[in-house]
């Protein structure tokens, strides 16, 4: 795999797009929008919901990934899986998984969706605690992308596309409980969760498991993923989407949330992950607790929610590159090494 299709030049794709470079891919990137900064690869303006256009971009390309919003990316694997290139992407839609999950069955490529922060380094993670495991009775991930410096009741900023975070709001989420596989309402379960001091509170969003529940079905008891946010945010959200009715017009409720909470460039993500069994009949907890910020890439300095987002899709990348991974079928974020994620050029980055 050496020549590679990016579509979509946000802050998530320009960067990813940039690591594959810089990790020796021949990257050819296309977005709607000239990028405001300058990339060191081609860039062509496109029309990406266009099938034909798709195949025509995949022609000679060994891999696509797509950085585009979730609604776009069936059209774009339908594309990859007729051309026969992988495919990669870093979608939390149940929906476009499954669909894409079924074209994995005749693909002649990897296609790997759910490549992101979570659903994707969060289940990397998971999956290495309940493999350490002689028997693992709980795997509770969580993960919040928050601005550092917060203002207002809400203390948020839309970093991420508006479309996914009102997705994950709003779409009910896949849990194990108690060995039973089920479905719960999202923005329940509340808790609280302290990182380094820090008072934070958690509750149930979609898509964030991936594949991992019918992974350790009558494996692991008890699995769940939870969003982090700070204190008070969850009440003033189900009362917006749910007294106000805003979840029947979620494009809307989008473009207000994203207008009274614009992106910051001062954030922070947070990795929570914490896993309970035996071990040699002994119980045991083992714990990820991380705090990442903004670095500098090439010679600029990146949201942490763009860099982790980014770098987790990119080693993924390298490690099939480097036959560390399967080259067909579909590619489960709980098969990926841990270990060998974080020896790869970009995965080191989650290790600093």
């Amino acid at each position: 795999m050496k020549k590679i299709a990016v579509l979509g030049l946000g802050k998530v794709g320009a960067l990813a797009a940039r690591l594959l470079h810089d990790s020796g891919f021949e990257v050819h990137a296309y977005d709607q929008h000239a990028p405001r900064e300058d990339l060191p690869f081609s860039v062509r303006s496109a029309d990406l919901k266009a099938y034909d256009g798709l195949l025509q971009m995949f022609q000679g390309a060994d891999a696509v990934l797509s950085c585009l919003p979730y609604q776009l990316n069936v059209g774009v694997a339908t594309a990859a899986h007729e051309t026969g290139i992988h495919y990669f992407d870093l979608t939390e839609d149940v929906p476009t998984t499954k669909a894409i999950i079924e074209m994995s069955e005749t693909a002649k490529g990897l296609m790997a969706p759910q490549c992101g922060l979570a659903p994707g380094f969060v289940g990397i993670v998971g999956a290495k605690q309940i493999g350490d495991f002689d028997d693992c009775r709980s795997c509770r991930m969580r993960v919040g992308a928050l601005p550092q410096n917060p203002t207002g009741l809400m203390g948020y900023a839309f970093n991420w596309s508006p479309d996914g975070v009102v997705n994950e709001y709003l779409n009910d989420c896949e849990v194990i409980e108690d060995g039973v596989r089920k479905w719960v309402s999202p923005m329940e379960w509340l808790e609280t969760v302290y990182i380094d001091g820090m008072k934070l509170e958690a509750f149930t969003t979609s898509g964030g498991l991936g594949t991992m529940c019918e992974t350790y079905l009558g494996k692991v008891a008890n699995i769940d993923y939870k969003t982090m946010r700070y204190p008070g945010h969850a009440e003033l959200m189900n009362f917006f989407f749910h007294e106000l009715l805003m979840r029947e017009r979620r494009q809307e409720a989008g473009e207000i949330l994203v207008h009274a909470k614009p992106p910051t460039d001062n954030d922070v993500v947070y990795v929570h992950v914490a896993s309970e069994g035996t071990i040699d009949g002994r119980p045991r907890r083992e714990e990820f607790v991380r705090a990442y910020k903004p670095i500098e890439i090439g010679g600029q300095v990146r949201t942490a929610i763009a860099w982790t987002t980014s770098a987790s899709v990119v080693a993924v990348i390298e490690m099939v590159r480097d036959g560390a991974l399967p080259a067909t079928g579909f590619l489960k974020q709980e098969d990926i090494p841990l270990d060998a994620f974080l020896k790869t050029r970009t995965g080191s980055l989650y290790a600093a």
